[in-house]
């Protein structure tokens, strides 16, 4: 299964492409950024992202695509840009696949660390660990990308909670329940690491004689 993630951005729009294999495994295939010049209109600069992700699409065609929910800071200029750009790349995305999933922030950091306040340095640490990637994946935007496309590899079984349209995955309980589940699923690996730590440390032993 092929995986799409996007960190939406009208300056920088950060992609990035993974493959999940029938045992849950992760590999990158390719990551990196559309940018759009500032000194050119934001009709303009749209159109760029369209036809950035159109040619992202053509190329790996993804069975699905996860992308970050819209974060307002206090810099509301900022947001409504990045607003656009989103909303452009929701457009670009659906007519080529179905399969549209959003994580906030927080989801996306419990679906890999378990702890939803994790600093960028971890999430990046994490995100080339779980990639088996020599170094960090640069820019930071590539990096964001390729963590909502592992969030989606991750959660995927959940099917239809967090896809693009359902209004109640906001709302009540449905917003504990997904952290929930996130958590689960990160604690569940963490415990799987170590016991194959732990089953590593007692072969080594074993062969040295001890």
């Amino acid at each position: 299964m092929i995986i799409l993630g996007i960190d939406p951005g009208l300056a920088t729009l950060g992609y990035g492409v993974i493959e999940k294999d029938a045992r849950g495994n992760c590999r990158a295939v390719d990551y990196g950024v559309v940018i759009t010049p500032k000194d050119e209109g934001l009709p303009v600069r749209l159109a760029m992202l369209e036809e950035g992700i159109a040619k992202i699409l053509d190329k790996y065609n993804p069975d699905e695509i996860a992308m970050e929910e819209l974060f307002f800071s206090k810099n509301i200029t900022t947001g409504i840009a990045v607003a656009h750009a989103r909303g452009v790349a929701l457009l670009t995305c659906v007519k080529r696949c179905g399969r549209l999933y959003e994580y906030t922030p927080m989801q996306i950091k419990q679906a890999l660390t378990g702890y939803g306040k994790a600093d960028k340095k971890q999430m990046q640490s994490v995100v080339a660990s779980l990639l088996k990637l020599k170094s960090i994946p640069k820019p930071d935007d590539a990096a964001d990308a390729l963590a909502v496309a592992l969030c989606q590899a991750f959660t995927s079984r959940f099917g239809d909670l967090f896809a693009v349209g359902n209004m109640t995955r906001t709302k009540g309980k449905n917003t504990f329940g997904a952290g929930a589940l996130l958590i689960e699923e990160a604690e569940k690996r963490r415990k799987k690491v170590q016991t194959v730590g732990v089953c590593m440390q007692r072969t080594d032993k074993k062969d040295g004689g001890v």
